[in-house]
């Protein structure tokens, strides 16, 4: 007992360095996920092995992944999955999948590399929308053009694997896995029923329930992670994998709580987040043989640049085509296509279970499990650097510099001008009056056009981003507050 405590503590110790150590570092480009898989791969067993992953860490890993999944199911609302673009999502995942499937079964590559099966082909289609939520609270995408496209997408890139786990990974026959699948959807289909039932009759349980809980009872904290737990351990019987339970679990209780409950949600996250899910994040890093990554750099470089060309390409192209529904700019689009790529815990999942089975050694996980953790930095990291170089509006500058080479200097210095006026409102609008007033007094001389020139430049650039927010400029002169997204 008294090691699992030491490791327990080493891992706590983590969680609570890792938002300072974040807040610290300039520009805060490296989220706390990262920070928390990377102390897990070097504190871990292939590290200076002081955290020990014994039988105690991996029951808090299990539960700490369950919340993860339980709050991922818990964003998605079912109406936008039935909705336009929840539909378009579905396609897209699905065309993912084939191409993933093309690719690991026909590249010679993958073949050399003995991982030409399903589990890798699932691998390429994830979406880390789990691990994505934290970081679009974080950065204020929640509830933005950007934040909603990236959920819709990424909720098929979660669930689409999750299911293919299910069906394509079991080592039962066809109709034997329908068929517990069948049952297993039968009993969720009943824990979402009864309460709901409960709720609209107004029964006396529900009372009693909502009355106690904010009190020492804690009745409805205590139903949800009753819920959690019980379809998790209900996949473990079945033989099926864990996140699909704890993913059913948060979208029974979306479905049950359709306009959520703030309350409830403080409480998840806090034991989530404050507890539970940085313990996940750093066992899954424990997991990571540095050793063994380091001996196969052209397979990390290859997955991610995979799952770049399989996940990233298609998500582009459906927003492309979409544009009528999603009418968001190529950079906008760019950005949401990057985040979806952001790809850990399925990965993590389908490894486990490949190498459990024997179809993956864990050389080969490792690397594979090092390259999701990449994608969590990287990928958040290139959207908002996609947002903040084409703000620069780069192509215009180069046509411009094209016309009048002499002037190059004058024009990028120009571009960035209307990048920071952008970026400061208040700025912008002081320097409009003073202009006006100027105007309205004796004129204006050289220096002041320059600027006015820069006013009206930076104008037409903010009624053109409230246009595409679907803003009426005549009405909305100012961008929402969080407009600056993703911020670094």
């Amino acid at each position: 007992m008294t090691q699992e405590l030491v490791s327990l503590t080493i891992i706590m110790a983590v969680a609570a360095v890792s938002p300072i150590v974040a807040q610290l570092i300039p520009g805060r480009f490296i989220p706390q996920t990262v920070l928390l898989l990377a102390a897990g791969a070097a504190l871990g067993p292939y590290g200076l092995g002081i955290i020990e992953v014994n039988d105690a860490v991996k029951l808090l890993n299990e539960l700490g992944m369950a919340f993860l999944f339980l709050l991922a199911g818990y964003e998605i609302d079912p109406k936008r999955l039935a909705g336009h673009q929840g539909k378009v999502g579905l396609l897209t995942w699905g065309i993912t999948l084939g191409l993933a499937w093309l690719v690991v079964t026909f590249l010679p590559f993958f073949t050399k590399q003995g991982i030409n099966g399903v589990a890798t082909v699932i691998a390429l289609t994830t979406t880390a929308l789990g691990t994505l939520m934290p970081i679009l609270k974080e950065r204020n995408l929640e509830g933005t053009p950007i934040g909603d496209a990236i959920i819709s997408y990424g909720t098929w890139g979660e669930l689409g694997p999750i299911l293919a786990m299910a069906i394509l990974l079991s080592t039962r026959t066809g109709w034997q896995t329908m068929l517990v699948l069948g049952a297993f959807l039968a009993i969720c289909l009943l824990c979402a029923t009864l309460p709901t039932k409960a709720l609209k009759t107004g029964h006396r349980l529900y009372r009693f329930l909502t009355d106690n809980a904010n009190t020492s009872s804690q009745t409805l904290m205590r139903l949800t992670t009753f819920l959690l737990i019980f379809l998790v351990t209900i996949s473990a019987l079945f033989e099926l994998d864990a996140v699909l339970g704890a993913f059913a679990a948060g979208f029974i209780l979306r479905y049950i709580i359709p306009d959520g409950s703030k309350s409830l949600e403080m409480k998840l996250e806090g034991v989530g987040y404050g507890f539970l899910i940085p313990v996940f994040f750093v066992v899954s890093g424990a997991a990571i043989n540095v050793r063994a990554v380091a001996g196969r750099p052209a397979l990390l470089v290859a997955f991610i640049v995979m799952l770049m060309l399989i996940r990233a390409v298609p998500v582009y192209v459906a927003l492309s085509l979409d544009k009528r529904e999603n009418p968001l700019s190529s950079h906008h689009r760019v950005t949401v296509a990057l985040y979806c790529t952001t790809a850990l815990p399925i990965i993590v999942a389908v490894t486990s279970l490949a190498v459990k089975v024997g179809t993956m050694q864990s050389d080969t996980a490792s690397t594979l499990v090092a390259a999701g953790a990449i994608t969590v930095f990287l990928m958040p990291l290139l959207g908002s650097i996609t947002y903040q170089v084409a703000d620069v509006h780069p192509v215009t500058a180069v046509r411009e510099i094209a016309h009048t080479p002499s002037d190059w200097r004058t024009i990028v210095r120009e571009h960035a001008q209307v990048r920071a006026l952008l970026h400061h409102q208040d700025r912008l609008k002081r320097m409009a009056e003073t202009l006006e007033s100027l105007e309205k007094q004796e004129g204006l001389n050289g220096l002041d056009s320059r600027r006015a020139e820069l006013v009206e430049r930076a104008r037409l650039e903010i009624d053109r981003q409230l246009k595409e927010l679907g803003l009426d400029p005549q009405l909305t002169t100012q961008l929402p507050h969080n407009y600056r997204y993703p911020k670094n």
